[in-house]
C-alpha cells in the first residue's frame, strides 16, 4: 500500500507541475496576432 501512495503522490506532483506550467503560459505569454493568407487555386473552386 505505501508504494501505491508514493506512486499517486508522484503522479499528483507531475500533474501539478504541468498545470502550473499551463497557467504560467496563459498569464505571461501574449500571442502576436498576424494576418493569414492562403491562396486557393481557381480549379478547386469550380468543382
Amino acid at each position: 500500500m505505501p508504494s501505491l501512495i508514493r506512486f499517486l503522490l508522484v503522479i499528483a506532483i507531475l500533474v501539478g507541475l504541468v498545470w502550473g506550467g499551463m497557467l504560467a503560459l496563459v498569464a505571461f505569454v501574449e500571442p502576436q496576432p498576424r494576418e493569414m493568407i492562403q491562396v486557393i487555386p481557381p480549379n478547386r473552386l469550380n468543382r
